[in-house]
């Protein structure tokens, strides 16, 4: 079944390109070219962020996706995941909202491009 807050998510991001969205904890992943570059968690749109896209973010009133593991060692603490808030303003504006998104998938693709590649195993 699909939902229809994940449908307006990747309508509202469409803009950007082909929008997958992936069930994935109490969430979803929010995913172009084959990478994440937002998170849904009780149906509010989350951007990966670098530190410039926090403070422009933050100009715009949003504000982190905070998690609170409720079990292991770190439980009860409250952990900056590197998400903010899209801005309220981009709900209603598509074009904004693929501003923004591709601002996040940007962040989301030098990343990717920084991390050193796994190498694979040997077979035994």
């Amino acid at each position: 079944m699909a939902d229809s807050f994940h449908e307006f998510v990747r309508e509202l991001f469409a803009g950007i390109g082909p929008i997958q969205v992936k069930r994935m904890f109490g969430g979803a992943g929010v995913y172009a070219d084959g990478l994440m570059f937002a998170l849904i968690a009780d149906d509010t749109i989350y951007l990966r962020t670098d530190e410039a896209l926090k403070a422009a973010l933050h100009e715009e009133g949003s504000g982190p996706f905070i998690w609170t593991p409720q079990k292991g060692p770190r439980s009860g603490e409250q952990i900056d995941m590197g998400y903010w808030r899209l801005p309220d303003a981009a709900l209603d504006e598509p074009d904004l909202a693929a501003e923004w998104g591709g601002k996040a998938l940007a962040i989301a693709k030098t990343r990717a491009a920084a991390k050193p590649k796994r190498q694979p195993r040997a077979r035994r």
